[in-house]
């Protein structure tokens, strides 16, 4: 991965005339490849680039949360990689040698962080939403701005719990909705809701294998409409908002009403709180999108002041002080409007 992923980089075209290091230097305005800049500089102004895996509605909130944070004396640009580890590289390389002092990487490939964070060559660097796959990266000047996903899971497994007890059911077949394979958010939000209804005492079982759908609500509708009228099941578990939409839409397509069945997901975003609002998305877990923008620019300041990378943001570290944790919260009909 890392041969090719610096093969590609060396093969693209990069930014000419920029200055080499991190720390002092010119700093550029927006650009039209999507570049933005949030905050006027002054002074000894600071300079942190935010590249984003894509813009999502999710990431979307997310930059502005940081855009929209961003103190006087701090110079932003944000980037958006459109799903491609290579450009995300060649981004990583183009701020480092702009003069960055930190940035901000929301990975567009988890097993990457390692040639990401070497790619930032002295910056500092804060890895945001997405956690890395080898934690080996984290430092003193390394860090990871996030939420705990085993507990989304787990808040979802705690409705359906309640869910079925309050039914008198305690066997029941779930069909998975599966993000994106092999990333931490997608392993630990699926093992946090199976733990949390075994803890229970739900005793539950697959009524299909998992669709992968890669967090797509496209996809999650493609692959879950065969399904229907085909395979018995008691909830749908999905691993964000948009993919329970799909499966929402599906059913609506073939004259089902979702709300038949408990149907949760993650994220309560836009759509999936009217979801919920509307009676067809059952409950949600909020995922604070503005919160972790604002917190990881907190963050990404704190490392370049070499102050206590929570000092301000009013979240807590982890025990090993490089892990910023933002809270999730359980979004249902009795308090949805609370997150509008």
């Amino acid at each position: 991965m890392k041969k090719r992923l610096f093969a590609m980089l060396l093969a693209g075209t990069m930014m000419a005339g920029m200055l080499t290091g991190c720390g002092g230097g010119a700093t550029n305005g927006g650009s039209a490849d999507g570049t933005t800049d949030g905050g006027a500089a002054s002074g000894e102004s600071k300079k942190v680039t935010l590249i984003m895996s894509q813009r999502d509605e999710w990431l979307s909130e997310m930059e502005a949360g940081a855009k929209n944070n961003c103190p006087s004396n701090v110079k932003l640009e944000t980037q958006d990689a459109q799903s491609d580890a290579a450009k995300q590289l060649q981004y990583i390389e183009a701020a480092r040698n702009a003069g960055a002092d930190a940035i901000i990487i929301n990975l567009v490939d988890p097993e990457t962080a390692v040639e990401m964070k070497e790619a930032a060559g002295d910056c500092k660097v804060v890895f945001v939403n997405r956690y890395p796959a080898d934690t080996s990266v984290f430092d003193e000047n390394c860090v990871y701005v996030g939420s705990d996903e085993a507990t989304a899971g787990q808040f979802q497994g705690e409705w359906l719990a309640k869910y079925f007890a309050d039914k008198g059911q305690t066997d029941v077949k779930y069909v998975l909705l599966n993000g994106i394979m092999g990333q931490v958010s997608t392993t630990n939000r699926t093992a946090g809701v199976l733990k949390a209804l075994k803890d229970a005492g739900i005793n539950a079982t697959e009524a299909t294998a998992p669709l992968a759908c890669d967090f797509d609500r496209a996809k999650a509708m493609d692959k879950f409409t065969p399904l229907i009228g085909s395979t018995e099941y008691d909830c749908i578990i999905s691993n964000n908002d948009s993919m329970a939409l799909g499966v929402i839409e599906a059913l609506e397509q073939k004259g089902i009403d979702p709300a038949e069945k408990a149907i949760v997901g993650i994220d309560a975003s836009k759509d999936g709180r009217q979801s919920v609002k509307d009676g067809k998305l059952s409950m949600t877990v909020f995922q604070n999108a503005i919160g972790q923008g604002k917190g990881s620019l907190m963050a990404a300041i704190n490392l370049i002041d070499g102050k206590d990378i929570s000092e301000g943001t009013g979240y807590e570290k982890d025990d090993t002080g490089f892990v910023l944790w933002v809270p999730f919260e359980p979004v249902t009909a009795e308090n949805v409007a609370d997150y509008d």
